[in-house]
């Protein structure tokens, strides 16, 4: 995931997505948004995509159906999702979510503060986790290249350390009679 990448917010209400908006801003992350679930789905396959807060409800396309297709797909299956509802506690929902692997589903109205260091915590993380990823795909080739070049990557098992010798006078337990 590139270091710029985005923070998608998702909902059908215009007056949700400028509250979130708003809540985030200070966290200085770049934003986008996109009112339906399709328009989500275009975001979040062109790529750049760090974290999508998504509401459950929408027209159309629902948030769980978002989460559903980009499970199945690999390049979109690790983007954290935190799920929105103003529905209140539905214990199938819940459920169903979870089973689906979002990080969190939040009741609205949203907290300010909670949802700011939710997203702080799992848009960094998945930051770091892509970076871990590069560097062993890095890794790999180098140790690839290395390898089809006949330069050695690892020390050979021959190479063994040699036995050290004891100093302490003292002969070995075997050799006592």
């Amino acid at each position: 995931m590139p270091s710029d990448a985005k923070i998608l917010i998702v909902d059908d209400h215009e007056d949700t997505l400028y509250a979130l908006e708003s809540a985030l801003a200070p966290l200085g992350y770049r934003l986008s948004r996109a009112t339906t679930g399709d328009e989500a789905l275009k975001h979040v396959l062109r790529g750049q995509v760090g974290l999508l807060l998504l509401d459950v409800r929408m027209p159309g396309v629902s948030g769980l159906d978002v989460v559903r297709y980009m499970r199945r797909l690999e390049q979109t299956q690790h983007i954290p999702v935190i799920l929105l509802t103003g529905f209140g506690p539905d214990q199938e929902l819940t459920s169903t979510a979870f089973g689906l692997g979002v990080a969190d589903l939040l009741m609205k109205p949203i907290d300010p503060w909670a949802l700011r260091t939710k997203v702080r915590y799992l848009y960094d993380a998945h930051r770091r986790h892509r970076a871990l990823e590069q560097e062993v795909r890095e890794l790999r080739a180098l140790v690839k290249g290395q390898s089809e070049i006949g330069e050695p990557v690892l020390p050979h098992l021959d190479a063994r350390v040699p036995p050290q010798r004891d100093t302490s006078g003292a002969r070995p337990a075997r050799d006592r009679t």
